[in-house]
């Protein structure tokens, strides 16, 4: 089973649109799919609910820190026949939760709006996480995505100094646009959506 972790510390930068676009992608090829959702909002989860019946299924697991008694191990239940695990990432995620995501991890997916504020937090939490010796030995691939750029602006000084500052390079750039809204409103990723 593959693993691909989308994780941003900070709240906004796409983590769950990426990752239900990767799931409806997966899923539009006939991968057995499952989102695991960490994110205490469950934006991934209702999006499954929404899916409409035509829709190849995809799988939901609550991966949740939830108060109350339910046993969390059930919740988070993958299916066997699971090849494709993506993992929705809460904002501000540490300690155990973040270790716990990093290790089922075989690849990891960080958005980043183009925005100073963003880059710096992003910056911040690559160096300190993603680049330590830790995760170094481990080499895992890291797919940095421009998310939300503006048309009028498809190159950003700051985000080209934020990736040659670490050594990144970019995955891709997604442009900020209302199909991304109107396919979730669909229960639906932009590769089921009609041409």
């Amino acid at each position: 089973m593959n693993t691909t972790l989308v994780l941003n510390p900070k709240g906004g930068s796409g983590k769950t649109t990426i990752t239900l676009n990767l799931a409806s992608y997966f899923a539009s090829l006939g991968v057995p799919t499952t989102v695991m959702d960490y994110d205490p909002q469950g934006s991934s989860l209702n999006w499954l609910r929404l899916r409409p019946p035509h829709a190849n299924k995809i799988h939901g697991a609550n991966a949740s820190r939830q108060k109350g008694t339910s046993l969390r191990s059930m919740a988070m239940f993958v299916p066997p026949e699971t090849r494709h695990l993506i993992i929705d990432a809460p904002a501000g995620a540490s300690g155990t939760v973040l270790q716990e995501m990093l290790d089922r991890a075989s690849c990891i997916v960080v958005p980043v709006p183009p925005s100073t504020i963003d880059l710096h937090a992003t910056a911040n939490f690559i160096r300190e996480v993603l680049q330590s010796a830790k995760m170094q030995a481990r080499n895992l691939p890291v797919a940095i995505v421009a998310n939300k750029v503006r048309r009028s602006m498809p190159r950003y000084q700051p985000l080209d100094w934020f990736l040659e500052s670490l050594e990144l390079t970019l995955t891709a750039r997604l442009i900020d646009s209302d199909v991304y809204l109107k396919a979730v409103e669909a229960g639906c990723g932009i590769f089921e959506l009609p041409p």
